[in-house]
């Protein structure tokens, strides 16, 4: 009797979701699958082998990509990114300030509600100031990794006129101002120069 053997990688469906797809060049649904080396007899899979480790296969255009291109946000990921980054970094200023001038609220509330978060109001802000640091920097920081330069520049712009809103840069605002730069990504000159223009612009 003739066996007739050979060797094939199987693959199974270990989760999904929605990624960004480096060939679609945008949002897909994806199947994160792993696989394993068989021994096949009569082309069956008999015998499971050695481990092909996992891979992101996109539904769309079928290609597969390491796992680590799920760590790339999706596009409704930045979009929730954003006004979340900013509805931070101005409870991050309002609190190195003075948090009950209603200046410098009405200025952050504005703020906020440009960058895309809707109803944005004082007791947002409130409940927002009751918020550790530690969250807070977290999602300056996931902001800033969707930012090009520009982008940063001007976020930080706007967060420096909430702190001016009560009036000139306190110490403590100012610290504030340039571990938000930190953050985004900014080095300290740049920053440096970005508060003093912005500063002087309000003038």
């Amino acid at each position: 009797m003739l066996l007739v053997f050979g060797l094939t990688a199987v693959f199974r469906t270990v989760s999904d979701g929605t990624f960004h797809c480096p060939h679609c060049g945008g949002d897909r649904a994806y199947r994160r699958r792993s696989g394993r080396r068989w021994l096949t007899v009569f082309f069956v899979p008999l015998v499971p082998l050695w481990r092909l480790g996992q891979a992101a296969e996109c539904r769309t255009c079928r290609r597969r990509f390491p796992v680590s291109a799920l760590r790339t946000p999706t596009a409704q990921q930045m979009a929730a990114a954003l006004p979340a980054g900013m509805r931070a970094a101005a409870t991050l200023v309002l609190r190195a300030g003075d948090p009950s001038d209603g200046t410098a609220r009405a200025r952050a509330a504005a703020t906020v509600l440009g960058y895309g978060e809707p109803g944005y109001d004082d007791a947002d802000i409130d409940a927002d100031l009751e918020l550790r640091a530690e969250l807070l920097e977290r999602d300056v920081a996931r902001a800033g990794a969707q930012l090009a330069v520009e982008a940063k520049e001007w976020f930080l712009a706007q967060v420096v006129r909430i702190g001016l809103a009560d009036g000139p840069l306190g110490d403590g605002e100012r610290q504030v101002l340039h571990r938000i730069a930190e953050l985004l990504g900014m080095s300290r000159a740049y920053a440096l120069g970005v508060i003093v223009m912005t500063e002087g612009a309000a003038r």
